[in-house]
């Protein structure tokens, strides 16, 4: 076929009629025409004329100027989309970050530290202090010794407030039952034994066993110990007093070798009836009554009455 490849520049310019006439006398139209040459240029051989490279080398530049316009139209978009982010970005801070007055606030201003250092230094005189030496006293533990006679101590107080009740009730017994008998003043005014003797004193003494002591009470409602020995004595017509010093004050003392029962047994601040063999007969204290029993001390003396 006469039109498979394009007439180099040489055919054209020696022969413009001959062209002419085979392009005007083709029945194939300009488009069919245009779809052949494109389709014959990659198969023409490398000693094509310099028409058809020519081509090739436009079309090839062409797709070039494509890719790149392609490449830097993503470069752009990139570009576009990481400065839109940033101004998103700038505009979603805290309007503090915007806003230089705010800065001294709790979390931008200066600490306290900063402001003492660019603060000068100052200096402040205190007057008029005096000073004063502090001591500690040395702690002290209680010892066992003392807790046990803190203990003894409480229990004693405990008896002593026991006791005193029981005194109280003993007095309003000893009230009601000393008016139903003769009283020390009647035995003075009147001794049944005129006859004095300390066999007898011991005999009328041992009738009282088992009364009750009753602090104050000189009847046989109740005795103490020197209520006890007066009340004993006033039968025989010796009055003495209501104490223990004025009873051994009232006879003579003697020595222990020679006392007999009915002597008077003294002692501190305590008296009874001598019961021999190193016995005394009492009225001992709250709670007993009158008994016979062993003296308990050597630091005791004898007085006899009635000589």
């Amino acid at each position: 076929m006469a039109l498979t490849s394009t007439p180099g520049p040489d055919k054209d310019r020696s022969n413009p009629d001959q062209s002419t006439t085979a392009i005007s006398s083709s029945p194939a139209s300009r488009r069919a025409l245009r779809a052949e040459r494109s389709a014959s240029t990659p198969s023409r051989p490398a000693g094509s004329p310099a028409g058809g490279s020519a081509v090739s080398t436009a079309t090839g530049s062409t797709a070039a100027q494509s890719k790149k316009k392609r490449k830097g139209g993503w470069a752009l978009n990139v570009g576009v989309i990481t400065v839109a982010t940033g101004i998103i970005a700038t505009m979603s801070l805290p309007a503090f970050a915007f806003n230089p007055d705010g800065a001294e606030n709790a979390a931008f201003g200066p600490s306290a530290a900063d402001s003492m250092k660019k603060a000068q230094s100052q200096t402040v005189e205190v007057g008029g202090v005096a000073s004063s030496t502090v001591t500690r006293e040395a702690a002290s533990a209680t010892t066992e010794e003392q807790l046990a006679s803190q203990k003894a101590a409480a229990a004693a107080a405990a008896a002593a407030e026991a006791a005193r009740r029981q005194a109280a009730i003993q007095l309003t017994t000893y009230a009601a039952k000393s008016s139903s008998g003769p009283s020390v003043s009647d035995f003075l005014a009147n001794p049944p034994y005129p006859n004095f003797s300390l066999s007898q004193v011991f005999s009328v003494a041992q009738q009282y066993i088992g009364t009750p002591y009753v602090y104050g009470g000189a009847s046989p409602a109740g005795f103490d110990c020197s209520g006890y020995v007066m009340y004993v004595y006033a039968q025989f017509g010796i009055s003495l007093p209501h104490s223990v010093s004025g009873q051994a004050a009232a006879g003579k003392r003697i020595s222990i070798a020679d006392a007999q029962p009915g002597d008077l047994v003294i002692m501190s601040g305590h008296d009874g009836f001598y019961a021999g063999n190193g016995n005394i007969m009492d009225a001992p204290t709250e709670g007993k009554s009158i008994s016979i029993r062993p003296i308990w001390t050597s630091d005791y003396y004898i007085v006899r009455l009635g000589i």
